[in-house]
């Protein structure tokens, strides 16, 4: 069973918890911006908005990938926990920092990221929404790589 368990909890981060960072990460280059004013742009010189990349489809493609995948994401903390029950690893350092941390980036994500892209796509503004929206998808991506990181070395597991 801990092959089996293993396997679907690798798979599901490489592809759901690896599609949201990536969403999550690319949704401000193409949401769109109020008309005549570009991200970081200074609000007394207003300028056009970079029409190579803003495309609100694209926008509202990442912003569906960002919710489904999400919520398929489900499976990976799922998985971890049943592993790590099965192997009686529940009590180890690096489970309960790691399911902390999976706790905080599911809460970035639902609370945070999900919403203001929604917001973003239904009333663009001049650009303050996108920045915080691609610094709360650089603490989601670090969050996710710490688990990674955690989830290689195992600090204090003795193996």
């Amino acid at each position: 069973m801990e092959p089996v368990l293993l396997s679907v909890h690798v798979l599901a981060s490489i592809v759901f918890v690896g599609g949201s960072a990536v969403a999550t990460s690319l949704f401000s280059r193409y949401a769109p911006v109020a008309t005549g004013v570009a991200v970081g742009a200074e609000p007394a010189h207003p300028q056009p908005p970079d029409a190579g990349e803003r495309n609100p489809a694209v926008a509202v493609a990442l912003h569906r990938i960002t919710r489904v995948y999400s919520i398929m994401g489900l499976v990976v903390p799922a998985a971890g926990i049943a592993l790590a029950t099965t192997q009686g690893r529940m009590g180890e350092v690096w489970i309960i920092i790691s399911m902390v941390l999976t706790a905080a980036a599911g809460g970035l994500l639902a609370t945070q990221i999900y919403p203001r892209q929604r917001d973003a796509l239904s009333e663009p503004d001049d650009g303050r929404r996108l920045r915080t929206l691609s610094m709360l998808a650089g603490i989601y991506n670090l969050l996710w790589a710490i688990v990674v990181v955690l989830m290689i070395v195992r600090p204090g597991s003795g193996a």
